[in-house]
Formats: C-alpha cells, structure tokens, sequence
C-alpha cells in the first residue's frame, strides 16, 4: 500500500483559510511571519515553544572521533550547534495513542 503525500503548503493554506474565513493571502502571511518568529527566537533564546505540537531547542554537539566508513580511517568531526524537535506528549498521544 502506497502512504499518502503529506499536504503542500498551498493546500494548508487552503484549508486554514476556508476554515478561519479569511483570504489565502492572510494565512500565507500568518504562517510565514509564525516561522519566521520560530527561526529567530530559536537562535536567540535556544529554544521555542510551538503550542500543542512541541519545541524547537538548539543542540550543541561536542568535538568526537568518528570513521570514514568507505577507508575505515580514523577521522575528527568538529563541534557544531544543530535544532532539534522535541514533540510534545500530547503531540505523540494524539498521533499514536499509548498502549493501556
């Protein structure tokens, strides 16, 4: 069985907007303003919390010793910061609901 295609923006959009009565331009607007506030808390602050779905945290990963896996050579990976998503418990619950 083939999974189905998660839904594009412009189809979020559409549905935001016929739900909430307003135009496509407005919801657009909305949900790239929200993302953008999204991106510069998270840089700023280290974290942001998206109400019911989770939060955006800034990771700082340490300095390690890893392997090229082709060669086997020993090689070091250098510190770096990446964003991570921690979902919410009621995120996960209502997506796949615990086990009684």
């Amino acid at each position: 069985m083939a999974a189905k295609k998660p839904m594009t923006k412009a189809q979020i959009i559409t549905s935001l907007a016929d739900k909430f009565d307003m135009s496509k331009k407005e919801v657009s607007a909305f949900l790239d303003d929200f993302a953008e506030l999204a991106y510069k808390e998270t840089k700023k602050n280290g974290a942001f919390i998206l109400p019911g779905f989770g939060k955006l945290v800034l990771q700082k990963r340490k300095a390690r010793m890893g392997r090229n896996p082709a060669t086997g050579e020993a090689i070091k990976i250098p510190a770096k910061t990446v964003v991570k998503m921690r979902l919410a418990k009621a995120c996960k619950d209502a997506i796949v609901p615990p086990k009684k």
